[in-house]
């Protein structure tokens, strides 16, 4: 009899060694991301086990407790058969996120929460950065946790359990199971596994993962909801001027020319870490060192977010980014969005696209179109034999394809706004180019081989006199680094070209969705509807920062330091300086007002 009561006991502490196991593969995993000793792993095992494994472990023993509790009473109640399809799924669900928690934080560094639905929707592409290998040998690990917690639990359950309502000690056992099921409904929470003392990693192997998962998700019908950090008056007053309204002057023009053809390359993943003039890799991108002396380069550039389909609708749309939201996939607002393209073609120019990949990932080619590009180029513009890459065509072959379109305009044609998007500085890092050892270090210096080849050669044509050329990445690249670096976000940008009136640096800090209000200033074009994007050129940017943000934090810079906070624990990750509270509480504004006014998107 007493045997039969205490298989959830059982049960509980075999959850609590899959999470436990799965913490220790976590570490083993994941140690080229950073170096941790044997005390920072049981100092994790240790805050893990008691702030939330046992508490997690008990509710997800909470439904088959309650079926014990009324099998007790009936003595025919099939008490194994009721449970055996919750036992398949809990060990399912169990075994995907802690897998996929371990394998994906190689990639984002963030527990895995509930943005990963937004691209598993949209999984195109993803076989493209891994192997068949890797694929297969991750399905393993996730059959063996699957399993190691479904078989014991069938196993251990009982066919029955006998008629035990006068039975004492099953009595007082599910006096404490209803204790600890409510206690640990109230008591568990994200902040209780985070220590300040520890670095963000060992923090994250900390959290356990299914509640992480799970309670990433939201209940408000509101994005205006999501981040209350400020009452309404506060919020106001901290954000007030961060973002002003009359912004079309300039205190400093930069071209010859009010209507330049303009070429933004946009480079994958190529943010600070690989620029040596950013305290980046030496000698990874010496083409681009050797360009900025010819152009403007703006020393405190950042990107807005941490991946392309958020870098890219920054870009475009001139709109901050989200940590929850992609605009790129969210159609319905694509409507009420701005875009370079739409004000482009407004005053007369030709709107082109080239990305040498499908445009199928994360609704790119959707969003484009609505964002009015009036010529999209992919995979399909490439012959069979140029498609060498497994993403499509290298970026030897894509950038010449741009010289070639862009040297045969003519005089008399519309100007270009083209927009090229690189493709080969990304997972599995297999380039036809190796200057480099480091395979990641080398497939960056590919591309910054090709950019510097595709500048070269359209400085031999008549096109480079009247154009502008923006080379910026989509995002930064997460190489021996964690988000406590803020080289991540911080990013090359650089603007030269026949257009260009003589080269500088300009110290301003800003964002990529500042592109739209800088460069339009810069050509007399109004920027009214890009309400989220700043001409830092203009005599009102007098609060110059740059705000960043990742699924997991928000990152504010300004000429007073840097603060990255994390938005899951609540708690700083970095600079929490005398200025940090400061910093913090302005990306909170502009967080909470940032999402107030996406609901105006829907």
């Amino acid at each position: 009899m007493k045997r039969q009561a205490h298989f959830l006991e059982t049960l509980l502490c075999i959850l609590i060694f899959v999470f436990f196991a799965g913490r220790i593969v976590f570490f083993v995993y994941n140690r080229p991301i950073e170096d941790f000793t044997f005390w920072d792993v049981l100092h994790s095992c240790k805050t893990g086990l008691m702030a939330q494994d046992f508490g997690v472990s008990v509710l997800l023993l909470a439904f088959p407790w309650l079926f014990t509790s009324i099998a007790a009473r009936f003595k025919s109640f099939p008490l194994k058969a009721v449970l055996i399809p919750y036992y398949i799924i809990l060990g399912i669900v169990v075994g995907v996120i802690i897998v996929a928690d371990t394998i994906m934080y190689e990639f984002w560094q963030f527990k895995l929460n509930a943005v990963i639905l937004s691209y598993a929707a949209h999984p195109e592409g993803a076989t493209s950065s891994v192997s068949v290998w890797f694929i297969v040998s991750r399905v393993i690990a996730f059959l063996a946790v699957a399993l190691a917690v479904i078989v014991p639990c069938i196993w251990l359950t009982p066919k029955r359990i006998e008629k035990l309502q006068d039975c004492q000690y099953i009595k007082m056992s599910g006096i404490i199971w209803a204790f600890f099921i409510a206690a640990s409904f109230f008591y568990v929470r994200m902040e209780e596994a985070y220590r300040p003392d520890r670095s963000l990693f060992v923090n994250h192997a900390t959290a356990n993962p299914v509640y992480a998962f799970f309670s990433s998700f939201r209940t408000e019908k509101t994005f205006a909801e999501r981040y209350d950090y400020l009452d309404e008056t506060e919020c106001e007053q901290t954000f007030k001027d961060l973002y002003p309204a009359d912004m079309n002057d300039i205190k400093d023009t930069l071209l010859h020319t009010k209507r330049p053809d303009v070429l933004v390359i946009f480079m994958e993943s190529l943010g600070g870490t690989f620029v040596e003039e950013l305290g980046g890799f030496p000698n990874v991108t010496p083409n681009l060192s050797r360009l900025i002396p010819e152009g403007i380069f703006w020393e405190n550039y950042y990107s807005n977010s941490f991946r392309t389909d958020r870098g890219t609708a920054s870009l475009i749309s001139g709109n901050v980014s989200y940590p929850e939201v992609s605009l790129m996939t969210a159609k319905e607002m694509h409507g009420k969005l701005p875009s370079l393209a739409k004000a482009f073609n407004r005053n007369g120019y030709s709107s082109s696209y080239l990305y040498a990949g499908p445009m199928t990932n994360m609704g790119k080619r959707t969003y484009l179109e609505n964002c009015e590009f009036q010529h999209l180029l992919d995979y399909t513009a490439f012959t069979p034999e140029e498609l060498t890459s497994t993403w499509g065509a290298d970026d030897e072959i894509s950038s010449m394809k741009v010289y070639s379109l862009l040297a045969q305009k003519d005089s008399t044609d519309k100007p270009l706004f083209f927009v090229y998007q690189t493709i080969s500085s990304h997972e599995p890092w297999i380039v036809p180019y190796h200057r480099l050892e480091d395979k990641v270090l080398n497939a960056f210096a590919y591309t910054d081989e090709c950019v510097g080849k595709l500048v070269d050669s359209l400085k031999t044509q008549p096109i480079w006199d009247n154009l502008l050329v923006i080379i910026l990445p989509d995002h930064g690249h997460l190489y021996k680094q964690s988000y406590e670096d803020p080289l991540f976000f911080h990013s090359p940008m650089l603007w030269l070209g026949g257009a260009v009136r003589q080269p500088k640096r300009i110290e301003a800090f800003m964002n990529q969705s500042d592109i739209a209000a800088t460069l339009f200033s810069q050509l007399g074009i109004a920027h009214d509807d890009f309400p989220w994007s700043r001409n830092v050129l203009s005599k009102n940017y007098t609060h110059p920062f740059a705000y960043c943000n990742f699924p997991g934090g928000i990152l504010w810079a300004d000429n007073t330091g840097t603060s990255i906070y994390d938005i899951t624990a609540n708690q700083f990750i970095s600079g929490d300086d005398s200025c940090g509270q400061l910093r913090v509480q302005k990306a909170k504004a502009v967080l909470q007002t940032s999402h107030d006014m996406l609901d105006n998107l829907k």
